[in-house]
């Protein structure tokens, strides 16, 4: 994990997406309800010195930990990461999975954040590393570092059907 407070030199890279807002819903597309892809993202404010980049994507809201649903490096320089990308080298995530998982809350509605890193090196790791091992070797090698949020939670439809009997049947005793 970076620690922006102590590395005054990191610049902030602007996270942006044609699917999503920041801190909006992630349409269902991207999540286990859809075609389970990443989503694009955008990258401005690249420092022209980033020899690879590094993304995670993680769910605060977990109940066992920030869960990883995503953990790529290795990608080459660039200001877009396309739609169900297979750039770079990916990671083992929370899923045991090597590629993209996308949002999948059993309750609730979870934050995801998209964590995305320049990075002034590449760094040839194991694809069998996780998020640990991720943190560790790019300490010292931010350049700059951007997020993007979104939201995601299964639609629940037998309580708005519940909600809906209740108004109906409401409406009707005050008639």
């Amino acid at each position: 994990m970076i620690h922006l407070d102590f590395e005054k030199s990191i610049k902030t890279l602007k996270i942006e997406s044609e699917s999503f807002f920041d801190n909006s819903s992630l349409p269902s597309k991207y999540t286990c309800d859809g075609k389970n892809v990443n989503p694009d993202l955008w990258i401005k404010n690249l420092p022209d010195e980033t020899l690879s980049m590094a993304i995670v994507m993680e769910d605060p809201d977990a109940p066992i930990k920030p869960w990883i649903h995503w953990l790529v490096w290795d990608i080459p320089a660039t200001h877009h990461i396309a739609e169900n990308s297979k750039r770079g080298t990916s990671g083992l995530n929370d899923f045991q999975a090597k590629y993209y998982c996308g949002p999948c809350p059993q309750k609730g509605i979870h934050h995801y954040i998209f964590k995305v890193y320049a990075l002034d090196v590449k760094l040839y790791l194991n694809e069998s590393y996780k998020v640990d091992d991720l943190n560790k070797a790019i300490v010292g090698h931010v350049l700059a570092y951007g997020e993007l949020v979104c939201t995601y939670g299964k639609p629940i439809k037998h309580l708005n059907e519940e909600v809906s009997k209740a108004f109906t049947s409401k409406i009707k005793i005050e008639h």
